[in-house]
């Protein structure tokens, strides 16, 4: 139902993605589950670059965050094999890229944010950090990280 859901909101939902080091996309311990952070990547190549507020746009980022969102439940579902075991998203940790000057990291988080509480409704509200940094692997605008509880 979860992937009919993101079907539903036009997305698709991609394979875990592959680690670019010494990692793992996703690990459970116990009924947790805990995403490295993923970049905006679609099928392996990098969808927006640069830092957000010189090189992207507020916009360009809030869609960056989605895809970064849809790449950490794709990681989520390499681990469990459904996302309908999913009983709700805790905690969203969303790196942005940022120009010198640039602080609206919330607003750029909120895509990812957004997307998650129209995949998951009530169970889709969670904590967050929206974390202004220099630089991101890849020179990637934004990075998520996410963890889920299970049922």
């Amino acid at each position: 139902m979860v992937e009919e859901k993101i079907k539903e909101l036009g997305f698709e939902l991609p394979e875990a993605p592959k680690p670019l080091a010494a990692y793992v996309p996703a690990l459970a311990a116990n009924d947790f589950v805990f995403t490295a952070g993923q970049l905006p990547s679609v099928k392996g190549e990098l969808k927006y670059k640069g830092k957000v507020g010189r090189d992207l746009t507020e916009e360009e980022g809030k869609k960056a965050a989605e895809i970064c969102a849809l790449n950490c439940l794709g990681a989520v579902k390499g681990v469990i094999g459904s996302l309908d075991k999913i009983d709700r998203i805790i905690k969203l940790t969303v790196f942005v890229n940022s120009a010198e000057g640039f602080t609206s990291q919330p607003k750029v988080a909120n895509g990812a944010s957004e997307l998650i509480g129209k995949i998951f409704g009530d169970n889709g509200r969670h904590a967050r950090s929206a974390v202004g940094v220099n630089e991101l692997p890849l020179d990637a605008p934004v990075e998520v990280e996410m963890i889920v509880k299970l049922k």
